[in-house]
């Protein structure tokens, strides 16, 4: 029965599922039906769903960087980007990524990766970074500061907007018109926030990883003096 299916064909399986369920609705027995195949079949490949989720994080990546290769070397016109730039591009990359998957931020966020692909591309970026100046410590904990900025924000992002078939839709509990009815009588200042807060999420991600980006320069200046 197990050859039946491969590791493949059953985390494609699992990401197309989980655009019509979410992760919540992500089972092994789900994907078994899928497959036509028993649930004991998906064990020859996935000891329990974390494996599972684990490749397809993994696989998320792989056609991330297969889609858009990682900036961080010279481009056609042989102009290198700033690392403002590769910065910029590749979190705006990820969050597009991301978002074409129902619950795509909470799969890749705590997963583990189950190959080296991420290498390559973490490799490049650290490379810009330390070839301007950066020491390696400092470019390791400037891209993770971005990288996990990003990918919480899709996280919220999600929750507002869960269906990325359907993106102008927007979960009952995000109405901002009822959050300031609800709020704006003993806590205005919360209530308009709302809006910068859960409006315009495209928005939000530029100004925040803007903020992201200025704040790794002002530590560069301050530890290098320059």
């Amino acid at each position: 029965m197990a050859s039946r299916i491969d590791r493949k064909l059953v985390v494609e399986t699992a990401l197309r599922l989980l655009n019509e369920g979410g992760l919540d609705g992500l089972t092994l027995r789900r994907i078994a039906k899928e497959l036509n195949v028993q649930a004991p079949a998906l064990y020859w490949h996935f000891k329990n769903k974390q494996e599972l989720l684990d490749e397809m994080a993994t696989e998320i990546f792989r056609r991330l960087f297969r889609s858009t290769p990682p900036e961080g070397g010279p481009g056609p016109d042989g102009r290198w980007p700033s690392w403002q730039e590769m910065v910029r591009n590749t979190c705006a990359a990820l969050r597009r990524e991301l978002l074409t998957y129902r619950d795509g931020g909470k799969v890749v966020a705590g997963t583990r990766m189950t190959d080296d692909s991420f290498a390559a591309p973490l490799e490049l970026f650290l490379g810009h970074f330390t070839a301007v100046g950066f020491t390696l410590p400092e470019a390791s904990r400037a891209w993770w500061t971005a990288y996990n900025y990003t990918v919480g924000l899709v996280i919220e992002e999600q929750s507002v907007h869960p269906d990325p078939a359907h993106r102008e839709v927007r979960d009952p509990s995000y109405d901002l018109d009822e959050r300031e009815r609800r709020l704006g009588a003993e806590y205005p200042l919360a209530a308009r926030a709302g809006r910068t807060l859960f409006g315009d999420l495209e928005e939000a991600f530029e100004v925040g990883l803007q903020i992201i980006v200025a704040g790794i320069e002002v530590n560069y200046v301050q530890a290098h003096g320059r």
